[in-house]
């Protein structure tokens, strides 16, 4: 068979094996809180494997390996780092929001914010911030594209469609289950194909002369690819664009559609073991980059051509490597990558609008007399008919945004988010003096110098007359690296959190006791 007839065999099985998982997650749902986040449902080894899923994305399987084909060994800082920051981070703040969250009951990490500092404002704050994902979610629709054309033959429009519909279904059927249990049987397939990649790639297969004669040709190609850092991309090009890798990833593993899975860990006494497995496993999924420098041994400078994409780096190899049935069959669990990181979007997205501004803002205004168990069925419903619309607003992003770098688009959303949680949620976590208005001010601070920062709008002309345009330059050089703005943003937040936290009203001692050691009042 063709590659097309073997990609649709195989993806009708995916399918398939989807939407019966949203069907069985479905008899999960009893109530909201259980479509929210699945709340003490899962053991630490599945759960890794869903978190480690969700973490590795569309960028990681098609971003990453087009930015190693392009820009060559400099972007193994950016495979190896990048776990580690995530990781790190989860483990110095999941303590605190998986212990408080489950106390408060919380179904999003805006309501958790909200209870933490004991304002509705902040939590409202926070849910409009996060509509920023909206760019995150986008980004694996590209991704999903990107696979159907190749793999199955169809134009964007088609593509695009079918990966919408597949999230949609078993996403509204099982909600956080259908995420989670999605999410772990991806988890699984997209690790095996991370070690074959990497095996792969360290062999140099198929390259005469093996890994040293991949560096070789790597060489041969252009000097510059071999190199520790590049000077062709703002990504890679300086010791402090490296440096801001690993910084720059610490909120990550705590944004809403990651930071939600935490209240699904069985026991608190899972915690370590679930951090460990995780972060062994998102170290394993983002050397799959690595892939890309292969790539660029067997293909040179051809997917620079028109009608070409870098994006294409990893599914094309495949098809040149494997048989025509193996290549099919990895191509999906490529797709599954995208999915795995989708769905937890979606999920994260509804709660936003179904909990944060339905639950907690808009009912107890418009109906307060409503029985528990009333509100619970109209936020069932209306996290469904979220999800709809969600998914509909980010497949019209997707389709203006398909030939841009996956993990770029993917950046434009979650960088701004990054930099306003470092103040609130990371420091906010190690440190109980984090006042309301502190939280505030790290929040707004880091968001705005992101963007700021992000979209180049200083010019250093108009700092001459103080003497700043120099450092102005600077900045403006760092906009197109989104990983480098991350880190000022978040410098910048938890400064400004740290500071007006010294010189404001600390949150009541009985409401801190409840937060950081369980004391109730």
């Amino acid at each position: 068979m063709s590659l097309t007839a073997w990609s649709w065999t195989f993806l009708v099985g995916y399918v398939g094996l989807m939407v019966g998982i949203g069907i069985y997650a479905q008899r999960q749902i009893k109530h909201a809180d259980d479509f929210a986040t699945a709340r003490g449902a899962y053991g630490p080894v599945f759960l890794a494997l869903a978190f480690a899923a969700s973490t590795a994305s569309g960028a990681t399987f098609l971003g990453s390996p087009a930015m190693s084909y392009e820009w060559g060994f400099s972007t193994v800082w950016l495979h190896f780092l990048y776990p580690i920051g995530v990781y790190v981070g989860i483990l110095i703040s999941m303590r605190l929001v998986a212990t408080s969250g489950n106390r408060f009951g919380n179904r999003s990490i805006p309501e958790y914010l909200g209870d933490r500092y004991q304002s509705d404002a902040m939590r409202l704050m926070v849910s409009l911030l996060s509509l920023v994902l909206f760019f995150y979610l986008a980004g694996q629709l590209v991704s999903g594209v990107v696979m159907f054309e190749i793999m199955l033959g169809l134009d964007s429009s088609w593509a695009l469609g079918i990966t919408t519909l597949v999230l949609l279904v078993y996403v509204v059927l099982g909600g956080a289950h259908a995420d989670i249990l999605t999410d772990g049987v991806q988890g699984a397939m997209m690790l095996a194909l991370a070690v074959l990649v990497i095996v792969l790639t360290a062999l140099g297969w198929g390259v005469e002369g093996g890994f040293a004669g991949l560096a070789a040709n790597l060489e041969q190609q252009d000097p510059i690819l071999v190199a520790p850092i590049n000077p062709n991309t703002s990504l890679f090009h300086s010791w402090w664009s490296i440096f801001v890798i690993a910084f720059a990833h610490l909120p990550l593993g705590l944004l809403p559609h990651l930071g939600n899975k935490l209240w699904a860990l069985d026991s608190g006494n899972s915690r370590m073991q679930f951090v460990k497995l995780a972060a062994l496993f998102g170290l394993t999924l983002g050397l799959l980059g690595l892939g890309g420098l292969l790539a660029r041994v067997y293909f040179g400078d051809a997917l620079y051509a028109d009608g070409a994409n870098p994006n294409q780096a990893l599914p094309l190899l495949f098809i040149e490597l494997f048989p025509t049935w193996l290549a099919a069959l990895i191509g999906v669990g490529v797709l599954s990558a995208v999915m795995s990181t989708a769905d937890g979007l979606v999920v994260s997205s509804s709660q936003i609008i179904a909990n944060d501004v339905y639950r907690r803002t808009l009912a107890p205004k418009l109906h307060p007399d409503l029985s528990q168990q009333e509100l619970d069925r109209r936020v069932l419903s209306i996290s469904r008919w979220s999800t709809v619309a969600v998914l509909g607003i980010c497949a019209a992003m997707a389709w203006t945004l398909m030939d841009v770098n996956v993990s770029l688009v993917v950046w434009i959303g979650v960088g701004g988010m990054m930099a306003a949680f470092a103040g609130p949620l990371v420091l906010g976590a190690l440190w109980s003096g984090v006042t309301l208005k502190g939280a505030y001010s790290g929040l707004l601070s880091g968001f705005i110098v992101f963007i700021i920062i992000h979209s180049q709008v200083l010019e250093p002309e108009w700092f001459i007359t103080v003497g700043l345009e120099g450092p102005v330059a600077w900045l403006r050089g760092e906009g197109p690296n989104p990983y480098s703005c991350a880190v000022m943003g978040e410098i910048v937040s938890v400064l400004a959190t740290f500071i007006v936290s010294k010189f404001t009203a600390p949150l009541p001692e009985t409401h801190l006791q409840v937060v950081f050691s369980g004391t109730q009042d």
